[in-house]
Formats: C-alpha cells, sequence, structure tokens
C-alpha cells in the first residue's frame, strides 16, 4: 500500500528481483514457462514507480486490455494509486491514441472511424464489385482480408503473399492487388481505418515525422513489453522507434513458446533483440513453479533440439512425482476409450474433469473423441478450439451432397447445396425446389436436366460436378463408399471453393480429409448419414449437460492453450504425420523447429501428469490401413524419461 516500501527479497526470487530491479537502459527477460513472467513485469511497474518516476512516462504494451487491466490491478494493490496515468493496454489500443492527436500527420482527420469487420467486409466487397471482379472464382471478402491484414502485420507486399496463396488456383494475384489498392483509396476518402490501419499509421506516424518520434521518446522514459515473442515486424519496429537508441525499455518473453507465425508473428525479434540493442542486459527466469520435476525433464530435453535459440533449462520447485506416460494405443478409436477410462479414474481419485485438458494439433485430431464422449455421456465436457466437429459448415457443406443423394426429399441439403454455387441464393433455390415438385432426385437425368436450367450462368460450373457424381452414383455404387462421394466433390469444386471463401482453408481441407477417412468405417452411405445425425444430436445434448456443470473436461488445440495451465494433461496423436504435421516437416527447418515449440508448450501446460497418446495406425482414404511411427518429438527422447504404458 501508499506509504510502505515492497521488500523486493521478500517477495521474489533471485531471478525475478534481478530483472525486476534491473538498471537503465535496454532489457531482454526470457521468462520460461511456469516462471512468474506476469508477477515480474508487474513487480517492476510498482519499482519504477517506487523509484520516482511518472506513471504518465510508462508505457506498458499488452496483447490484450485484459492483461493490460490484470497487471495494473496487481501494480495498484502493491503502490495503490501511485499507478495512475501510466499508459497501458495493447498495441493496437496505443497506437489509436497517438493517432486520434496525430491523425493529420498521416493524412487523417482525428475523428476517423474504425471498420469493424462487417464494415471492412462490405467496403472490400463494393471495391470488388466496382472492379467488376465477383466471377465464380475470385475470393470472398475475408480470404482478401485475412491476407491484407497478414501483408500490413508483416511488412509484405499484397502481390506476393497473393501469389503464394492462389498459387493452384485460378485467382489472379494482379486482380487482389487492384482490390487491395482500391480498398485502401476508399478508406482515406471515407476517413476511415481498419484494425490493421492503427498498427501500420501509427508506425507510419513516427516514420515520417521525426520531431514527433523523438517527444514521444521524450515522454516514454520506460517501455514495458509483454509477451515480446508473439509480436510481428510492425509491432517490433514500433517499440524500437520509440525506444530510441540506448533507450529504456524492457520486454519480457520465451523464444520457446513462439508458436503464432501463421498470424504473423516473427520470433526473431526477440532473438536478435542483444543485436538491435548491444548495450543491453538480459536477465532469465528458469524457476518453475507450475510442473513437477518430470515433465521438466522432458521438456528441456525436448526444445533442447531446436537451433538459434536462448539455451535454458527449467528449474523445478515442486517434489518428484511420476513421469510423463508414453501410452501406446491401436487407433484413434483406442485412444478415445483410453482417455475416457483414465479421466474416469483420475476422477474418482480426486482430480477434477476441469483440472483435465486434452490437447491436440489440429481440430480434426479429437474427432473420434467427440464422439466417444458424445456416445459415453457421463464426462462433460466443452470444446474451445471450435464448433463440434460434424457442426462445422464446411462438413455440413459436403455433407449436404450425400443427405441429398440419399434423401431426394431433404430440402434442407438442397437449399444448402444450392447455395454453394456463384449468384444462387436461397430464393432462387427455394424457386428451383418448388419446380421440381419437392423432390430432387439426382440419379435422374432428367432432373438433373431440370436444376441446371434453373440456374444462373455463373453456378453452372459447380453444379457439373454434381452432375458428374450423380450420374456415376448406380454405375460406380457410390452408395458403398462415401468417401469417393467427398472425394470427387472436393477434387471437381470444393477444395477451390474452400481456398476461395475460408481464411483458414487449409485447416477446413484437413477437417475433409480426415471426414473421408472417417467414412471408411461404414459399409454405406445410409449408415454414414444415420451416424452423423446421431452424433450431432447426441453433441447437443452433451452441450447441454456441460452448460449445467462448473466441473467439466476441456478439449483444445495447443495454441488456445497457451498460457493456461491444468493439472493432467491428454495430448492426443504424437504420431509422424500428425505431431509435427507433414506439412511443417516438408516445409522448411523454421516449420519444424516452430512444431518443436508447440510441443514444448503443450507439456509445460501440465502440472501433475502428462499422457502422450501414440496411435499405432490409421485409415487411409480408401479404408486401407496406415501404420504409423511415434512422433520424431517422442523418438528423440531418452526413454528414462518416460513411462512407456500399452493403452490397447
Amino acid at each position: 500500500m501508499e506509504g510502505q516500501r515492497i521488500d523486493y527479497a521478500a517477495e521474489l526470487n533471485a531471478e525475478q528481483q534481478a530483472a525486476v530491479t534491473a538498471p537503465d537502459g535496454p532489457v531482454l527477460v526470457i521468462a520460461a514457462a511456469g516462471t512468474g513472467k506476469t508477477r515480474t513485469l508487474v513487480y517492476r511497474v510498482a519499482y519504477l514507480v517506487e523509484g520516482g518516476h511518472d506513471p504518465n512516462s510508462i508505457l506498458l504494451l499488452t496483447f490484450t486490455n485484459r492483461a493490460a487491466q490484470e497487471m495494473l490491478e496487481r501494480a495498484r494493490g502493491l503502490v495503490g494509486g501511485a499507478v495512475s496515468g501510466l499508459w497501458g493496454g495493447t498495441f493496437h489500443h496505443m497506437a489509436n491514441r497517438l493517432l486520434r492527436r496525430h491523425a493529420a500527420a498521416v493524412g487523417y482527420q482525428s475523428d476517423y472511424t474504425i471498420l469493424d469487420s462487417d464494415d471492412a467486409r462490405r467496403l472490400v466487397r463494393h471495391c470488388s464489385q466496382d472492379l467488376k471482379l465477383t466471377d465464380k472464382h475470385f475470393p470472398k471478402p475475408d480470404v482478401l482480408l485475412s491476407l491484407f491484414g497478414l501483408a500490413a502485420s508483416t511488412e509484405q507486399p499484397v502481390v506476393a503473399l497473393a501469389e503464394d496463396r492462389f498459387e493452384y488456383s485460378k485467382v489472379e494475384p494482379d486482380d487482389v492487388v487492384a482490390v487491395h489498392e482500391a480498398y485502401e483509396e476508399r478508406k482515406r476518402r471515407l476517413n476511415a481505418m481498419d484494425f490493421d490501419d492503427l498498427l501500420t499509421n501509427g508506425l507510419r506516424l513516427l516514420v515520417s515525422n521525426p520531431d514527433l518520434c523523438e517527444r514521444y521518446r521524450q515522454q516514454f522514459g520506460h517501455i514495458l513489453v509483454d509477451e515480446y515473442q508473439d509480436t510481428n515486424p510492425v509491432q517490433a519496429h514500433w517499440v524500437d522507434l520509440l525506444t530510441g537508441p540506448g533507450g529504456n525499455v524492457l520486454v519480457v518473453g520465451d523464444d520457446f513458446q513462439s508458436i503464432y507465425s501463421w498470424r504473423g508473428a516473427d520470433y526473431r525479434n526477440i532473438i536478435t533483440f542483444p543485436e538491435r540493442y548491444p548495450n543491453a542486459h538480459v536477465y532469465y527466469l528458469v524457476t518453475n513453479y507450475r510442473s513437477v520435476p518430470e515433465i521438466l525433464h522432458m521438456a528441456n530435453a525436448c526444445i533442447a533440439g531446436n537451433p538459434k535459440q536462448f539455451q535454458k533449462t527449467l528449474q523445478a520447485v515442486r517434489e518428484p512425482h511420476e513421469r510423463p506416460h508414453c501410452v501406446a494405443l491401436q487407433d484413434g478409436h483406442h485412444q478415445a476409450d483410453f482417455i475416457i477410462q483414465e479421466a474416469r479414474r483420475l476422477r474418482a481419485e480426486g482430480y477434477r474433469y476441469s483440472e483435465m485438458v486434452v490437447l491436440y494439433r489440429a481440430h480434426y485430431h479429437a474427432m473420434e473423441l467427440q464422439m466417444a464422449l458424445s456416445r459415453d455421456q457421463t464426462i462433460p465436457y466443452v470444446i474451445t478450439s471450435g464448433i463440434r466437429f460434424f457442426e462445422q459448415g464446411h462438413i455440413k457443406d459436403v455433407c449436404a451432397l450425400l443427405r441429398l443423394l440419399a434423401n431426394p426429399g431433404d430440402e434442407l441439403a438442397f437449399q444448402r447445396l444450392c447455395c454453394l454455387w456463384k449468384r444462387l441464393g436461397p430464393k432462387t433455390a427455394l424457386k428451383i425446389w418448388k419446380g421440381l415438385g419437392g423432390r430432387c432426385d439426382l440419379r435422374k437425368d432428367a432432373t438433373r436436366e431440370r436444376v441446371a436450367q434453373g440456374l444462373p450462368a455463373p453456378a453452372r460450373e459447380g453444379w457439373n460436378t454434381v452432375e458428374m457424381i450423380a450420374a456415376d452414383f448406380d454405375r460406380h455404387e457410390l452408395a458403398k463408399d462415401p468417401g469417393e462421394i467427398i472425394h470427387r466433390f472436393m477434387a471437381g469444386f470444393y477444395e477451390d471453393y474452400a481456398r476461395e471463401t475460408f481464411e483458414n482453408a487449409e485447416r477446413r481441407l484437413e477437417d475433409l480429409n480426415e471426414l473421408m477417412r472417417y467414412t471408411t468405417n461404414f459399409p454405406t452411405l445410409d449408415a454414414f448419414l444415420s451416424e452423423m445425425a446421431l452424433q450431432t444430436n447426441l453433441d447437443a445434448e452433451a452441450e447441454v449437460a456441460a452448460q449445467q456443470q462448473e466441473d467439466v473436461l476441456r478439449l483444445s488445440t495447443v495454441h488456445q492453450a497457451k498460457g493456461l495451465e491444468w493439472k493432467v494433461v491428454f495430448l492426443c496423436w504424437v504420431a509422424d504425420g500428425m505431431f509435427p504435421t507433414t506439412r511443417a516437416v516438408n516445409e522448411s527447418e523454421e516449420g519444424l523447429a516452430e512444431e518443436r515449440r508447440l510441443f514444448y508448450v503443450a507439456i509445460t501446460r501440465a502440472k501433475d501428469a502428462l499422457y502422450l497418446c501414440v496411435p499405432r495406425q490409421r485409415r487411409g482414404r480408401d479404408g486401407t490401413i496406415q501404420y504409423l511411427s511415434p512422433s520424431a518429438f517422442i523418438q528423440e527422447l531418452s526413454p528414462d524419461l518416460m513411462s512407456v504404458v500399452a493403452g490397447g
């Protein structure tokens, strides 16, 4: 409280105290998992305020406003109202504060509008329409905005990203550039900025106005940055400019936990900090208060194989407990059964379900587990990595064709399918449906011809794929192979549609490939559709049950689990091709390095117990058995670090 001095030696460990009381100048704090990163930042704020620094001269940059508010509340608990006036918030929030004061310097009026996602989407759509770029293959606004945002945050040309993104489609990169230029011009005319513009215009403000930049350097005597490993090039440049040579900047982060390159984060920002600030003091926080020693031994060993990093070894405070379990399982179904049985056993021992988590590299890795939990109905669970598998839009899109082939009277499936085609909306679809007499038997030539006649011209290319599948339905006995129907639909239409429609198209296509594999468990199309309908209804019941309880098992991707912790962690599909993914391994050395960092993040979420689930096989799309090896990340580890368990 105010009037009392903080006893830093009593309240911090030696590592934290050294970082908190670091001298002026550039400071890099490498804060490993579970070592008190937030505590260190909070006490640094208190230390500066106690040292007589005006809070108005302190800038605290975070990635969420919630994080900034939490830190300021905790600092207020240490030094009282003395922290009032401190500049704290996200990069976007701080950039907006500067731009409201100096918008004219970048060609805007101070009352500029910040576009929300819907506004931005509408504006991009209008730009595409004005340029007459609305044919059946041109990307939708969400895809374009995602690409524009990545270009802004990584300081890369739009044309280069468009060439890479649409390499295998009919989209012309120059057309994407034309829409981007029109979008930028329209925003200037409207005196409007989107979310990405706040950062880029904030940076432009400082770069193009050296006197103004110097003024803020003088104001911000101390700059503190949280989660520095997650900064993108624009954010890092922004901090460098505001700091200036020899300025007082303290950045906190962990290069071992840099896992967001796909959204523009660049781990090189933290790696090269000592090069950009040659006189920087570097401090390490390695005393881990979260995990038992056995889990930390595995974490230290797995990450040691990565090149170009700040080498460090987590040190345990807790007493020894048990080694992580490497569980050998037959396939995804046995994996699901094992997790359910072990979760029940742990619950009987006194753990709550809410103290456990199931983590996975990709959303589709949890499909068998979702279905098993739905059938089991004894463990309430929530999915934080997205909506339930069969309720996802892209799954329902593809299954609409299957449903209509199986049931010509399925009006909802017909409407959903029709609305995938360009220039065909619900009203036209309903008109066609009524013209067919409320029944669309795709196996009949006459029906297919009547549908084709009712379609606008841009919709017919997509419809042609359906026609070819329907014409072969009986001749090729496709009723016995729903996976083949999905394969043909994706190859002829839906792969391109996904890339032009969804910003996360590759993830969705992975889900659909997994759906094809799953269909091999069923002898007929009808059997598959019956199970899918049953699962969807059971999922809905499970969700209602879970919402009524606090003690629920969480299912999450590793990416979404960063920063969180649980007593028990189950990690799924720790097998080559799954984790690490084949794409990451083939992509580049850095792709594999980031996968290993992701594995490290997964391991370090666990406090008491860790289960690495290693299925030995999975079905291929054609129903054949594919044999899997344990993940390279496991094979790199000494057997002494784990307890090998036969789980089924």
